[in-house]
């Protein structure tokens, strides 16, 4: 093994969100020092069921922010096609 290269590894705490913790080792901070953690397993969504895009308001946001897309592109084709067909002629003109 090449001296110099490869970062510490050593003990350090990890403590949960639900208060709970661990010990393990890790190139993270120095001997000993503690890691708290925002988001964890027990917590994220990804790992108890999703989130409801509702509820935090993600979709809303979505929907508002690009809504006129929708119009615009329905208004756009129906002028592209009313543009596109010929001009029936009238008994008159022919």
């Amino acid at each position: 093994m090449k001296q110099g290269i490869h970062p510490d590894y050593h003990t350090i705490t990890v403590v949960m969100t639900d208060g709970t913790k661990y010990e393990t080792r890790s190139t993270w901070g120095k001997e000993g020092d503690v890691l708290q953690l925002d988001v964890d397993p027990k917590t994220h969504p990804a790992w108890v069921g999703g989130i409801n895009l509702r509820k935090t308001g993600q979709l809303e946001k979505f929907e508002n922010k690009f809504k006129h897309f929708a119009t615009a592109a329905s208004t756009k084709k129906a002028s592209d096609t009313a543009a596109a067909e010929p001009k029936k002629k009238t008994a008159e003109e022919a």
